[in-house]
Order: structure tokens, then sequence, then C-alpha cells
């Protein structure tokens, strides 16, 4: 591990959100609430520091999109840039620059970026056969190629991946591929295309993640290793599009360059845009530390490729931390745009005026921080109601209710210390360590943890101490606890500074001051004696059931229609012959051990028992079961599969899953024990 370097400045990335819909809670959870708060904690503490954002606005989804709207993609982009920055905006995202990747100065960045490559010799140009559309008379990105996935059977599989079983493809894997486009059957043609021939750089990113940056995260670390173990190869950097930034390389007209080459050089073309004089010593000075606030399906772009691509640049820093999150799940269910399964923020700021800080401490207490979490409506409310309210808010209230009652809104001076005081006291003087130390390695969730801490404790010191109970009779004790009650509150208005900005501006005009700062945490002499206090009020409402309820069942109507559309048959398929089926040999086992591969949060290992011998058959199916679930279940499966490897586990067969419309999958089971081995007729 390299030895720890201290830098003048710091420049925050957060991840482009594609300008094809608005933002939901899945991505605040993943990238923007925790880039906000490092960003806004750097700030407080006095130290240089941007946060760089934008709207990552080509790409086939977006294609796609205006294809089926029957509008440009212009328009579609467009459209979403300016909802997406509104909802940042009016959400309390502090961007230095929110800008987008179809602006002049990012057009004009990236393809002198890939030109300076270019002729460097950095790429290799290859010469593929491709699907193309003799219909539509185009080739045909990955996601304009549906087709059958050879492992779950979902018949609206795309050519990069199944959405229902959640494995990564090939278009060459699809059985049965068909045209999104046209709906005619694809063709294969011969296409040029420039590759970043990633394993060249092998030996330099080993050296660079595995050996100097052993203090990433480990969800970061691990998918990073998974992915050079498996062996890097080159990566296509153009694609057959007419929307995106051409190709600078004569020969190379109705070519794009691919999205995942041009959209992190958005990070530097905004950075630009924001500092057009002084861009470069965000980028280039070794005295300026980058990090990169990404979502989990960002990790290998941002770790390996992007990394890559600035190391045969040549002349820009690496990014020092990538704190990738992992993904959000909503009521038990995955976050879907398809499925319009999501809590998108635009709504919620309509829906909840006023409440933007309940929903940063709510996504930062259930933050997917190393593994997978679940946002519910109930635990919502709950964060709120029980711990914003009842402990943050509550305690505000009594303090400065106690001296506005006891003292006319005056601070009171300390006449004098107990050891109960100066516990309370050293409590106080050690909250800057320890939230400073969480912050400092993005331990987000934890850092607002150990805030509420001191507002706990702040609880309990004036439940301990009665105050109210000495007013007639020892005034003197009665100023001294009520000063470091209020010292306390001074204090949560610095800690909390980051994680709830709304409260804390409303919390120090009831405290009649300025921002005190960073530094002056911890200290028990903020508020002098003779101050005037603010007018006080409630910090934070409670939210009440009705609220909650009409959010839930907004939910449940979506579903519900969402179960009304996979109710829907879909076509039979072209015939077969009995012959075709009597090639297929279908069987019963047991399943006698069931385990989740690890690195693939999609995919369960099954050991079963095929009345023969025993056998392993991976399956995309971690969505719909869990392991322990399937133990000692009789489940049919193909015996006579062809086997495959995958994440490095050969599998040899497939279970048979119902998959309805909307990818949802149900083992297929014999209604009453069979002996293992028995053939399906």
């Amino acid at each position: 591990m390299k030895k720890e370097k201290q830098f003048k400045r710091t420049l925050i990335t957060t991840a482009l959100p594609y300008a094809n819909g608005p933002v939901h809670i899945g991505h605040l959870a993943g990238v923007y609430v925790p880039a906000d708060i490092y960003a806004r904690y750097l700030r407080l503490k006095g130290e240089e520091a941007l946060m760089i954002g934008g709207s990552d606005e080509h790409g086939v989804p977006i294609t796609i999109l205006a294809r089926r709207e029957g509008v440009s993609p212009q328009e579609v982009v467009d459209r979403y840039h300016n909802i997406i920055k509104k909802s940042f905006e009016d959400f309390g995202i502090t961007f230095d620059i929110y800008s987008r990747t179809t602006s002049e100065i990012h057009r004009r960045m990236a393809s002198d970026f890939f030109r300076t490559l270019y002729d460097k010799g950095a790429f290799v140009e290859k010469t593929t056969e491709q699907y193309y559309d003799p219909e539509a008379r185009q080739f045909l990105a990955d996601r304009y190629i549906t087709g059958t996935c050879p492992h779950c059977g979902n018949e609206r599989a795309y050519g990069d991946q199944c959405e229902a079983c959640g494995t990564s493809l090939s278009p060459t894997d699809l059985t049965d591929p068909k045209s999104a486009i046209s709906g005619s059957v694809p063709v294969m043609k011969a296409t040029r295309h420039w590759y970043l021939p990633l394993d060249r750089y092998d030996a330099f990113l080993r050296e660079w993640i595995l050996e100097e940056h052993r203090e990433w995260k480990p969800n970061v670390y691990g998918q990073c290793k998974s992915w050079l173990d498996m062996g890097l190869q080159p990566r296509a950097v153009s694609r057959d599009l007419d929307w995106g930034i051409p190709v600078p390389v004569e020969g190379a007209e109705g070519k794009v360059l691919y999205v995942w080459f041009d959209a992190p050089i958005g990070y530097i073309s905004n950075t630009r845009e924001l500092c057009p004089g002084s861009w470069e010593k965000w980028w280039k000075d070794e005295e300026t530390k980058i990090v990169n606030f990404i979502g989990k399906d960002n990790i290998v772009f941002h770790c390996i490729v992007f990394p890559a691509m600035l190391k045969a640049e040549g002349t820009y820093n690496l990014p020092e931390n990538v704190p990738a999150n992992e993904f959000l799940n909503l009521e038990g269910d995955k976050i879907s745009t398809s499925r319009n399964w999501a809590v998108w923020l635009h709504e919620y700021l309509e829906e909840l005026p006023g409440k933007q800080d309940s929903l940063r401490y709510a996504l930062t207490a259930n933050a997917p921080e190393t593994k997978d979490n679940d946002f519910t409506w109930k635990d919502f409310q709950a964060r709120n109601n029980n711990e914003l309210v009842a402990v943050l808010g509550n305690f505000v209230n009594r303090a400065l209710v106690l001296t506005w009652k006891y003292f006319d809104g005056i601070v009171p001076a300390i006449t004098g210390l107990t050891d109960f005081d100066r516990g309370m006291l050293d409590c106080m003087a050690g909250i800057r360590a320890g939230v400073e130390r969480l912050l400092d390695t993005y331990h987000f969730r934890d850092a607002q943890k150990e805030a509420m801490l001191l507002a706990r404790a702040g609880n309990k010191y004036l439940a301990d101490a009665e105050p109210w109970k000495l007013a007639s009779t020892d005034m003197g004790r009665v100023a001294t606890v009520i000063n470091i009650a209020l010292q306390i509150t001074a204090n949560l208005s610095i800690v909390f500074e980051p994680f709830l900005p709304a409260g804390m501006d409303k919390l120090r005009r009831m405290l009649n001051v300025q921002p005190p700062g960073w530094s002056r945490l911890g200290e028990a002499d903020i508020l002098e004696p003779g101050h005037r206090l603010g007018e006080a009020g409630l910090l934070f409402e409670k939210i009440d059931d009705g609220v909650i309820q009409a959010q839930v069942q907004k939910l449940e109507d979506r579903r519900k229609a969402n179960e009304a559309v996979e109710r829907r048959a879909r076509p039979v398929r072209e015939a077969v012959t009995i012959e075709d089926f009597g090639r297929l040999d279908i069987r019963v086992g047991t399943v006698l051990e069931c385990t989740k591969v690890p690195k693939a949060d999609k995919l369960l290992q099954f050991r079963i028992d095929d009345g023969l011998n025993r056998r392993t058959i991976i399956s995309g199916v971690a969505m719909h079961y869990r392991p322990e679930e399937m133990v000692g279940k009789q489940v049919c499966f193909v015996a006579n599969l062809e086997p495959r490897r995958l994440k490095g586990v050969v599998s040899e067969g497939m279970i048979l899953f119902a998959g309805d419309a909307g990818g949802r999958l149900t083992a297929i089971m014999p209604e009453a024990p069979v002996m293992p081995g028995s053939e399906v007729k």
C-alpha cells in the first residue's frame, strides 16, 4: 500500500445519470447523497473542493426511447436533463456545475481525447461480424436485439443482458434473435471498429488497484480483482450509430464514440466548462485528489476502463478512491424504471414538500454501502418520527424552550461543573475525531449514526440533570445545565450540516448564529453567555400514517398494473416436431444444496441428485428464490444440455422455470414426490 499523501484540493465526480428518465431514490442512495455529504463536509472544513455532475445524453437507451415516442434523441435528452437538474437543485444537491454530454465543449474534448489516443497508436482496429438489420439498413447495437435467454428462457432478453435472470449476454447467445427496430431476423455483416486493448494495462491496473489501493471498499476492490483475474479483453470504443459524437477519423462515417468511452470524459469537460482558465489544476496537478462517486454497476468502467484511458493519454491524474455503493431495492423488489417500480425524486418533492432532510436521513441510515439494502415507506416513517423528531428534534426543542422559560432566551453562564457535566463535555469534545475518521473513509452511514449519538447523549444529560426540578432552589445549577445543553445544540448544528442541511439552517436561525465552521466542532463555548437566541420552533415534524399509506398504495397500484401486464399470455412460438421435442432429456432431480454464487448477485448454484449422479447447475434466479427455500425441493431440469462455464463453475444442465411477461420466475416442480431421475414426458 502506498504512503498516505496530503492533497491541496479535492475533485468530486458523480456518475452521470442517463437522460432517458427521471432520478429515483436508488440513484440518490447509491451516488448523490453520499457525494453531497462528502462535498459539504470538505467545504465546512474550509478545503478547496469541487463537485462535478451532469447528464449522460448518448447511448442506445435514449435512441430506443426516442424511436418509441416518435421524437428526436435531442428532444428526449433536453426533457430529462431539465427534469433531473431541477430535481437535484430542489433536493439540495450542491453541484458546482451540472452540465451535459451534448454540450459543444464536451463534444470537442471527447473527440480530441479519442484523436490523441488514436495518434499514439493506443487503439486496435478490428473487423468483426455483427448483427445487421437488412430491412432498417443499419447495424444493431446490443440493446436493439431481442431474443430468448439461453439461461432462463425469457423471450424478451436483450443482446447485452437478460433482465429476468440478470445474466450478461452477447447478441449471439440469444435464441431466435430479432431486430427491435423492424422485427426482422438480423444477419451477420462485417464492420470495422476501434478497440482499447485493456489487456495491455493488466500489469499497471494490478499494481495500481490491488497493491496501491487496498484501502478501497471491499465490494469495489473485490469486483476489480475478479475482473482482473478473469483476464481483460480489448473493448470497442466505437459503434455503428447515428446518435453520439462522430469518430474523428477519416473513413469512420456512420460511427460514433461508444457511450462508455464518451461519458467519463464528461467529468473533464464539465470541469473545463466551470473553470475554463484553471481546469487543468483539477485534473493534472498531483496535489489534487480525485474521488469518483458511482453505483455498483459502474465499478468496472471507473476502476478499470477509465483509468486505462487516462493512462493511455498520459497527462491526467487517476482517481484516489472510488467509493461505490451497492443497489437499493424498494419494498422488497428491485427498482425498475421499465416497470415504474421506483420512488421518483421529482414526485417525492411534490408530494412531501419540505421533507428533503427526511429522505436524506433515511437513505443514509439505510445506505447500501457494502451490500444491497431495502427502502420501505414504513422504515422511512420510523426514521423520521423516532429519530429525527423524537431524538434530535426533541433535544433541540427542550434545550431552547428551557432557555426561554428560565432565562428569557439569553444564554446563561456556567456557575460550576460537576463530574457529571465534565463527562458530557468530554463526550462532546470527542465527536469531531470520530465523525471525521468515518467521513474521511467514506463510511457515511456510521458517521450519521455517530452524530445522532450526540443528540441521544444530550437527551440523557437533560433527563438525568432535571433542571426543571432545581428552578426553585438552585438557579446556578440550572444555568450550568442549560448552557451545556445549548453548547450541545450548537455542536449538533455543525455535525449534522453535511447530512441535514435544510434542518441545520433552520436550527441556526433558532440559535441566531452564523455557521460556526467545522473547526469549532467539539468546543464548549460556541454560544457565549449573554447571546440572545432566535425564536424556538419544531425542527422536524412527524409524518402521519395517511401520508405513508398513500405512498404504499401508489406502489401497490403499480404492482397490480404490472401483474395485469404479466398475466397476458405471449404468442405461441413456431411449431416444432415431436422429434425436436424428443431430443430434450428433461428429468426430475432433488435439490441437495443451494448457495449463492460469489460476486454474482443474480446466480444460485444448485447441487442436484439426478438419480444417477450428482450434478451442478447454475441458474439466474437469486432475485426470485432464497437458497435455503430450494433445498429439498424437486425440480425439472434439462439433463442433456451441453455444459457451460459460468463465473468459473461448470453448469451441467438447465432448471426449468415458468417466466411471465414481467420476468417473474416460478420453478416447475412435480405435484407429488417422484424418484430422482424420473423423465418428463
